[in-house]
């Protein structure tokens, strides 16, 4: 018996911690129901794919150089110093921007796969409040 309790309880921790910003009216519902429903909702969510991030230092580097050596060439120079400044400019813009866009890519998956857990919920019967 203590086995089976403890199985539900994190069976149930589990489900609850995936799906935690998913808020479900539960009157008039059966709780084993509701659990076996929820568990499938956060699963069917796991198929959610991930964006690539683009962007990097190499791709960073690589068009700060370019930048630099066409404002070297701009302003008179042989543009070598303006490349270097302008690698040097771009790693550091590069891994900015990948470190973002990053950022922005988890934000983005997450939120997928909330509204995936609300649709299949409300698919199933449930009423979802948030």
């Amino acid at each position: 018996m203590k086995k089976v309790l403890l199985m539900a309880g994190l069976f149930l921790f589990h489900t609850t911690a995936s799906a935690s910003n998913v808020i479900i009216d539960k009157s008039g519902v059966d709780e084993k129901d509701y659990i076996f429903d929820m568990h499938e909702c956060t699963e069917l969510s796991q198929q959610a794919q991930k964006k690539q991030t683009e962007g990097g230092l190499v791709s960073g580097a690589a068009k700060g150089a370019a930048l630099g050596a066409a404002a070297g060439a701009i302003s008179g120079g042989s543009g070598t110093d303006g490349a270097k400044t302008g690698a040097a400019i771009g790693v550091v813009g590069g891994a900015l921007g990948r470190n973002r866009s990053k950022r922005q890519n988890e934000s983005s998956h997450e939120a997928e796969k909330q509204m995936v857990v609300k649709n299949c919920m409300i698919n199933r019967g449930y009423t979802v409040l948030n």
